[in-house]
């Protein structure tokens, strides 16, 4: 006998993220990936009986997901790249924007732009504030691990002379080569990967 048809029920839709804080320099032995924080369990629970969902005959009400909601605005230059949820910002630089080649040294012009994150940072009153840097896939591994916790913290030394702020927990690391969000396998792509990611909370409405 075969199963009666089943019905997902759209619930509301939210991220949470949680963010874990540490007030020194990059994190030798990163263990939690970027965006891969658990989601929250679904808020409100949904009447099966309920009229308004019309079942059809013999259907039942599948397990409740949550959805994360998430907007990406990216520079036509490539060189920032927003995201925004109902929780949190991250903005990525593209390493090119903020360093020489192979290189973890600010430029007065990188700088200006990481006051202006610093800026928003002020605005939305977080508390907690990460940094993380990431590197392409060419030269080594090592290397490139090494290379993108420079990057990290030459960022967060700006941010946290910026922002003056004893109150605010960061938390700085360098994933090298993990988790690209463009192909290596081009220049294009790679250049989207040599990026550093700054991510906060929102504030509450």
């Amino acid at each position: 006998m075969t199963s009666p048809p089943r019905l997902l029920a759209a619930v509301t839709l939210i991220l949470a993220t949680t963010m874990y804080g540490t007030t020194a320099h990059a994190d030798d032995d990163p263990n939690d990936p970027p965006g891969t924080e658990p989601s929250a369990s679904a808020p409100v629970d949904v009447d099966p009986n309920d009229p308004d969902l019309k079942l059809p005959d013999g259907a039942t009400l599948a397990q409740a997901k949550v959805l994360d909601i998430k907007s990406v605005v990216e520079e036509q230059s490539g060189d920032e790249r927003r995201e925004d949820t109902n929780t949190s910002v991250t903005l990525a630089l593209q390493a090119e924007v903020l360093f020489g080649k192979d290189s973890s040294k600010l430029g007065a012009e990188a700088k200006s732009r990481i006051r202006g994150i610093a800026d928003e940072i002020r605005t939305q009153n977080a508390t907690r504030v990460r940094v993380f840097g990431f590197t392409d896939d060419l030269g080594s591994s090592a290397h490139g691990d090494v290379l993108s916790k420079r990057r990290a913290n030459a960022v967060h030394d700006v941010l946290s002379q910026s922002l003056n702020d004893a109150g605010i927990t960061y938390e700085v690391r360098g994933y090298g080569e993990q988790y690209p969000i463009a192909d290596n396998s081009s220049e294009a792509g790679r250049k989207k990967n040599r990026r550093v990611e700054v991510s906060f909370p929102r504030s509450e409405p």
